[in-house]
């Protein structure tokens, strides 16, 4: 079952390929009008999840493009992408 995360932020491809270690799990495309596609278009929209994993949909651990979460990774999305994951309150 697909697990839902509390945060997760769009962007497009060609934000997300500024990082200089950025690589592609193609085998999570999937268009929107279902015809074969090999590569990811600049202006298509990927999920930064909330941990920092890159997916092709809402959903943390389904179409997965991107999981090489390291420090320098993280740092571009805090610097670069300004991604920031909100503190939400607790309902009292």
């Amino acid at each position: 079952m697909a697990t839902m995360g509390k945060y997760c932020k769009a962007y497009l491809v060609k934000q997300l390929r500024q990082f200089e270690q950025w690589s592609e799990d193609t085998s999570a495309i999937q268009a929107s009008d279902n015809t074969a596609k090999n590569s990811f278009d600049d202006d298509d929209v990927l999920y930064l999840q909330e941990n920092y994993v890159v997916t092709n949909g809402i959903f943390q651990d389904e179409q997965i493009v991107f999981d090489q979460v390291t420090p320098e990774w993280k740092q571009f999305c805090q610097i670069v992408l300004q991604f920031e994951v909100p503190v939400l309150e607790s309902s009292k």
